[in-house]
């Protein structure tokens, strides 16, 4: 067990007051047809709040440009009573860059208009230094290296997050292709002495576990046991293919059955849990269609209450 650098901290408001949502679905564009076709099916949205504005540096302020259909689209949806929970994916964590203190700003906004109880991103690394000592955004999350460097970096991050959002920050377990040798501590260790350190919660990706647990020969429900569940507030759960040998998270259609496995084995475990979403990247939904679609909400609603959760009166 690998203890906290400085002691535990509480975040207010504590995840374990959270409201447990249910059901959510990964929102786009894409499935604006079936959210309104299929309201019952699900019990709030994620959205990507980086995939519905652009940001230009360069240009005079503001440099961030809101779609302005997807707002009026979440808008319409927030003030029929669907919860919406924000979980991006732009701010970098881990990279050694500055803090970007632009995006958390923008993320807050977000968060004060459509009052989401939480809000997340990826323990990962997006943006990377170039020769010449610039920035380049690979357009990928990077895994960063599990030791206590690594950590201290991340919670100071982590805390910056906290401060400028009074709301409970999760960050997303990562998927990798590649391991970075000699790791100094787990990832289960790494994840439990973050939030011991900051009060933050994790988003359990159950996709990501499966996916780096097939390619890199380890047992999935080890890895759970060596993780404490008291932090997951949200779980995540997608499809994915086979490329070359090499299984991918691609959110490309519905679960593998060891994914749903995972999902009752963490469910009947994770007290703090307050929301199981799908996800489906919309290059790939016209090839899952609304009937998988329905399908798979189903199937999560059902681990959700063979969980003993109680299902969000709407």
């Amino acid at each position: 067990m690998v203890p906290p650098l400085n002691g535990p901290r509480i975040q207010p408001p504590a995840c374990d007051r959270l409201p447990r949502l249910g059901v959510g679905l990964l929102y786009s564009e894409a499935l604006s047809a079936f959210i309104s076709d299929h309201r019952d099916a699900f019990d709030f949205l994620e959205v990507i709040p980086d995939t519905l504005w652009s940001d230009d540096p360069k240009a005079t302020a503001p440099t961030y440009r809101d779609n302005l259909f997807a707002l009026a689209q979440l808008d319409a949806y927030a003030s029929q009573g669907i919860p919406i929970v924000l979980h991006s994916t732009g701010l970098s964590i881990g990279s050694e860059a500055a803090f970007d203190a632009s995006h958390a700003e923008h993320i807050a906004a977000w968060q004060k208009r459509f009052q989401s109880p939480w809000h997340s991103d990826h323990l990962a690394t997006f943006r990377v230094q170039d020769a010449e000592g610039g920035e380049i955004d690979v357009g990928f999350p990077m895994p960063i290296p599990y030791d206590r460097a690594a950590l201290a970096y991340v919670a100071a991050r982590v805390r910056r997050m906290q401060d400028a959002i009074p709301r409970p920050f999760l960050l997303e377990n990562n998927v990798y292709y590649f391991e970075i040798p000699d790791q100094e501590l787990t990832e289960p260790e790494f994840l439990n002495a973050l939030c011991a350190e900051t009060g933050c919660g994790l988003l359990l990706d159950l996709h990501n576990v499966y996916t780096n647990a097939k390619n890199h020969g380890f047992d999935s429900l080890a890895f759970l046991e060596a993780l404490n569940l008291e932090h997951v507030v949200e779980i995540h759960i997608a499809g994915g293919h086979e490329l070359d040998g090499v299984w991918l998270d691609s959110h490309s259609g519905v679960c593998p059955e060891s994914v749903w496995e995972l999902l009752a084995q963490v469910l009947s475990r994770a007290t703090n849990v307050c929301g199981v979403v799908f996800e489906v990247f919309p290059t790939w939904y016209a090839e899952l269609g609304a009937t998988r679609l329905l399908g798979e909400l189903k199937r999560a609603r059902q681990a959700w209450v063979d969980a003993g959760k109680v299902v969000p009166c709407r």
